[in-house]
């Protein structure tokens, strides 16, 4: 038994027969050793990525090991162990998770940043290309923001932000995307539709803006409003590309007036 004791210090599980005396020893259990070399494989990988969603799915692998590993009666203390690493695998997880919505959303808004556009762009991009679907793309600016800021202060332009951001998400299918690029102008990913769908979709967002918001504005009692561009992505077209597509239609909606939305070529 004290031969037992020192093996199970060296690192080396094994089961033993006794009676008194050692009589036989089996191997070590093949199943642990192959864990741990696995895990120190997971590590060296997670080593090598700056990206967290890299970092999410390589702990998900190993938190699925994990729980898939089975060991005898005889040696519960490894059993104990095994549940100890799994809190501790959901637990990082977990954290990174909430800091990976840190680091992609806009903080005032709620709205996904820059960061949180291109990564959600990525997914949905490479989604419409596996499925063979279309992905709208819309830039949408709001209209005389610099005189709201300017009579009525930033602070109510910021809320004003805010505002667009929660009809958005309201007024969106649960599929669709909001980010924000900065100041007044907007993104917002429509998977799976036509024009003439992604048309009709934004509308009903200006429709809903306009009559959740009044504001006094050089003597006159005015709705919020915002133009918008929006392009269809062709496939395997890259974002700057479709991007630059809806800045252009959206360009030409504010030379035509207000609260308009005008499809891209």
């Amino acid at each position: 038994m004290q031969e037992a004791i020192k093996q199970k210090r060296k690192g080396m599980l094994r089961l033993v027969k006794s009676s008194g005396t050692i009589k036989s020893e089996l191997k070590p259990m093949d199943d642990c050793d192959n864990y741990y070399k696995q895990v120190e494989h997971y590590a060296e990988q997670i080593r090598r990525t700056h990206s967290a969603d890299e970092i999410i799915r390589i702990l998900d692998i190993v938190l699925s090991e994990t729980r898939s590993l089975k060991f005898n009666d005889e040696i519960f203390a490894a059993q104990e162990q095994v549940k100890r690493a799994e809190h501790k695998i959901e637990l990082l997880k977990s954290e990174l998770e909430q800091l990976r919505g840190l680091v992609q959303t806009d903080q005032m808004t709620g709205a996904f940043n820059r960061r949180g556009l291109e990564e959600a762009f990525k997914r949905e991009a490479a989604r419409a290309d596996r499925n063979a679907q279309s992905l709208g793309v819309v830039m949408i600016d709001l209209d005389d923001f610099k005189q709201i800021n300017d009579n009525l202060g930033h602070s109510y332009g910021d809320s004003v932000l805010v505002n667009l951001v929660t009809i958005a998400k309201e007024t969106l299918r649960p599929t669709d995307v909001v980010a924000r690029l900065g100041g007044e102008e907007f993104v917002i990913l429509l998977p799976d539709v036509e024009m003439e769908e992604a048309l009709t979709i934004i509308h009903r967002l200006q429709n809903n803006l306009t009559k959740s918001s009044l504001l006094q504005l050089n003597n006159q009692l005015t709705s919020i409003t915002f133009s918008a561009g929006v392009a269809l992505r062709t496939f395997g077209e890259p974002q700057h590309s479709v991007l630059n597509r809806a800045d252009q239609a959206l360009y030409q909606a504010k030379g035509t007036g207000k609260n308009r939305a005008i499809p891209a070529l």
